[in-house]
C-alpha cells in the first residue's frame, strides 16, 4: 500500500474513531466530495451491515449510515447522487478473469459468437482477406460443442484459410485448432508423439494429426505464431480493463500471466494507467519433468515479484494447472469415463507439483490450481494438506478454480485446509455442452453433482467469484443469477438445475465482494463499505435483495468508482 493511501486512511479511521468515542458526530464534519444516499447499501462489512448512504473524500469511505447522518457531510461542492431504487456495494473483485489475454484477443479474430461450423469457417476466411499481409491467421473462440466431438478439421480450417499457417484457440482454452500449413510448420505427423499432459487428436485409420490439439499439445503449433508486441499487450490491457469497469469490477486477479504480459501491467501503472486494482497469478512452467527444476523455477517468480510490483499491481499467487476439460475428456478424473479404461492426464507430474505447492507455501505464495475433474482437485488438496503439515498451518490461502466435479469427501476439507473455492457461477447451469459432451462421458451419477456450489458454502468453504473471461462473460450480475437458480440467465423460468447445489445470494455478493478483496490480499484496502477503506464503488439501477433472483442479471451498473474517482457511467445515469 503507498504511503498516501495509508495516511489517508488513518486520517479517516481517526475521524470514525474521534465518533465512536464521543457517542456524537462532530457538529461540522468536513464536506464529502462525493455522498451517495437514499436507498439500499451492501456493506460487506461487520460494523455497518445495512446503509443508506455513504460520503467519500480524497478517496476514502469517510461516512457509512442513513441518509439523516449523510446530510452533515454534504456541502457547497458536494457531488450527490441518488440511490433510488438501485443499490451501492463494494466495487466487485472478479478472482479468475484473462485480462491480458482476454484484451487482446477483443482486437483479435474471435469467433465466439458464431454457433455453427459454417459460420465459423467464413468468419475466419473474412478475418484472414482483412488481414492478407500477416503471416499467421490467428484467433479464439471456437466453441466446442460446435463440431462434432468438439474436434474441428485441418480441412475446415484450410478451407478458409489455404495459403498461410492458421491457429486458433478454443473458447475454454484447452484446445487448440491448426491448418495444414500450421502442422506442418511443426512438424506434427501421424509419427509425433503426444506431449506429456496433451494429446494430439488424429485420423482412425492414418494416425494423421486431424488439426485439433488438445492441453499441452497446443504448444506444438502456438509456439510458431507471432507473439504480440508490448504495445498490443498494453493495449489489450486497457481495453480489457475497460470492460471490466463497465461490469462494477475494480479489482482483477489476472489468472495465468505470463513474464511477457508483466511489463506492460507495470508501465500502465507507472503511468496512472491502470484504472483497476490488479493482482496477478505467475505462469508456472508446467513442462518441468524434474522435482529437481522446481527451486529454480520458484527463484524466477520470486525475481518476478520483486520486479513487477507497483502502485495497484503486484502479483500474488502462482498459477499451475492441473488438468483440461470434462468436454475433450482431459480432465483427471477419480474413476474412468464411460466406456474406456481412461481417466484423462494431468498436465504436470504429481511429484512436481507437490514439491511446488510444498516451496511455494513455505514462502507464503499463494497457489491458484485449475481443476476440472474430482481426481486433480483430490491431488491439489492432497498437496496442500503435506504443505500445511510441514510448513505449518497459518501458510498462505491457497485456491482451487473451476471445481466443475469434486467428490463428496472432498468438498469437507476446504474450510480447514484454508483453501478457497474460486467458482465460475455462469458455468453452473445444463447448457448444451453439458448435455452433448459431459453427461454422456461421466454418466449420470457424477453429472449429478456437477458444480457443487451449495455443497461447498455449506460445507463453509471460502467462496470466491470468478468470470474466467474471455471464456465466458465477466458479468458478476449474470454469474450471480445463475449461481442462485441453476438455470441460465437467458433461459425461460423452470426448475433449478440440481437444486441442492443453489447458492445463497449473500454468500455470492460475499464472494465478488469482500472475500476476494481477501484472498487478493488488500482486504485492509477495500472490499468492503467501511469508514477508513478506499471508495471503490459500483452502483447499480436495482436492488438485488428486493428483486425477483430471476431478475438480477438485469440490473445494470449506473456508475463504477475506484479510490473516489469516477471511472465508468452508464449513458442513462444521471449526472
Amino acid at each position: 500500500m503507498a504511503i498516501s493511501k495509508l495516511v489517508r486512511g488513518i486520517v479517516a479511521i481517526g475521524f470514525a474513531t474521534a465518533v465512536a468515542a464521543n457517542g456524537q458526530t462532530p457538529t461540522a464534519p468536513q464536506a464529502a466530495e462525493l455522498v451517495l444516499r437514499g436507498g439500499a447499501v451492501f456493506t460487506a462489512g461487520a460494523s455497518n451491515p445495512t446503509a443508506t448512504a455513504v460520503g467519500v473524500r480524497d478517496g476514502r469511505i469517510v461516512y457509512v449510515g442513513d441518509d439523516e447522518g449523510a446530510a452533515r457531510f454534504v456541502g457547497a461542492a458536494t457531488r450527490t447522487i441518488e440511490i433510488g431504487d438501485g443499490m451501492v456495494l463494494p466495487g466487485f473483485h472478479d478472482s479468475h478473469v484473462h485480462i491480458a489475454a482476454g484484451g487482446l484477443g477483443l482486437a483479435a479474430c474471435d469467433v465466439s459468437r458464431d454457433d455453427n461450423a459454417e459460420a465459423v469457417v467464413a468468419h475466419i476466411a473474412t478475418c484472414a482477406r482483412e488481414n492478407p499481409g500477416s503471416a499467421w491467421v490467428t484467433g479464439r473462440g471456437w466453441q466446442l460443442g460446435v463440431f462434432p466431438d468438439a474436434s474441428p478439421t485441418r480441412q475446415q480450417l484450410d478451407a478458409a484459410v489455404p495459403d498461410r499457417p492458421a491457429f486458433f484457440m478454443s473458447a475454454d482454452g484447452h484446445s487448440g485448432w491448426a491448418n495444414s500449413r500450421a502442422l506442418a510448420a511443426a512438424e506434427v505427423t501421424a509419427a509425433t508423439p503426444d506431449p506429456r499432459g496433451g494429446r494430439i487428436e488424429r485420423d482412425a485409420a492414418t494416425r494423421e494429426p486431424t488439426g485439433t490439439l488438445r492441453d499441452l499439445a497446443v504448444t506444438l503449433v502456438r509456439r510458431l505464431a507471432p507473439p504480440p508486441t508490448e504495445a498490443e499487450l498494453e493495449a489489450g490491457i486497457v481495453r480489457g480493463i475497460a470492460l471490466a469497469n463497465s461490469f462494477g469490477i475494480t479489482s482483477v486477479h489476472d489468472a495465468n500471466v505470463s513474464e511477457p504480459m508483466m511489463a506492460p501491467y507495470l508501465a500502465l501503472d507507472r503511468a496512472g494507467g491502470l484504472k483497476a486494482r490488479v493482482t496477478m497469478a505467475a505462469q508456472f512452467n508446467l513442462l518441468l519433468e524434474d522435482v529437481g527444476a522446481v527451486p529454480a523455477e520458484v527463484e524466477r517468480i520470486e525475481r518476478l515479484r520483486r520486479e513487477y510490483r507497483g502502485e495497484r499491481l503486484e502479483i500474488t499467487a502462482v498459477k499451475l494447472g492441473l488438468d483440461g476439460a470434462l468436454e475433450a475428456q482431459t480432465a483427471a478424473l477419480l474413476e474412468p469415463y464411460v466406456g474406456g479404461e481412461e481417466r484423462g492426464p494431468t498436465l504436470m507430474r504429481p511429484e512436481v507439483f507437490n514439491a511446488a505447492i510444498l516451496a511455494l507455501d513455505g514462502l507464503g505464495l499463494q497457489t491458484h490450481i485449475h481443476s476440472i475433474g474430482d481426481r486433480a482437485t483430490r491431488i491439489a488438496l492432497d498437496a496442500f494438506a503435506a504443505a500445511r503439515a510441514q510448513n505449518g498451518a497459518d501458510g498462505p490461502m491457497h485456491q482451487i478454480a473451476h471445481l466443475q466435479l469434486v467428490h463428496p469427501a472432498d468438498i469437507p476439507r476446504f474450510k480447514p485446509l484454508r483453501v478457497a473455492a474460486n467458482i465460475q457461477g455462469l458455468w453452473a447451469y445444463r447448457d448444451e455442452e453439458t448435455q452433448e459432451l459431459v453427461e454422456p462421458a461421466i454418466g449420470p451419477e457424477r453429472a449429478g453433482r456437477l458444480y457443487p456450489l451449495g455443497s461447498l458454502e455449506r460445507a463453509g468453504a471460502t467462496l470466491v467469484g470468478g468470470s474466467d473471461w474471455s471464456v465466458t462473460s465477466m458479468n458478476p450480475l449474470a454469474a450471480i443469477e445463475v449461481a442462485v437458480t441453476r438455470r441460465g440467465a437467458r433461459q425461460p423460468t423452470g426448475p433449478a438445475w440440481l437444486p441442492q447445489e443453489v447458492v445463497s445470494l449473500d454468500a455470492m455478493l460475499l464472494a465478488y465482494t469482500i472475500n476476494g478483496a481477501r484472498l487478493q490480499l488488500h482486504e485492509d484496502e477495500t472490499g468492503s463499505i467501511t469508514v477508513g477503506k478506499a471508495a471503490d464503488l459500483v452502483v447499480l439501477d436495482k436492488n438485488l435483495r428486493s428483486i425477483p433472483v430471476v431478475d438480477i442479471n438485469t440490473a445494470r451498473v449506473l456508475y463504477t468508482f475506484l479510490e473516489g474517482a469516477e471511472i465508468y457511467r452508464a449513458r442513462a445515469a444521471l449526472p
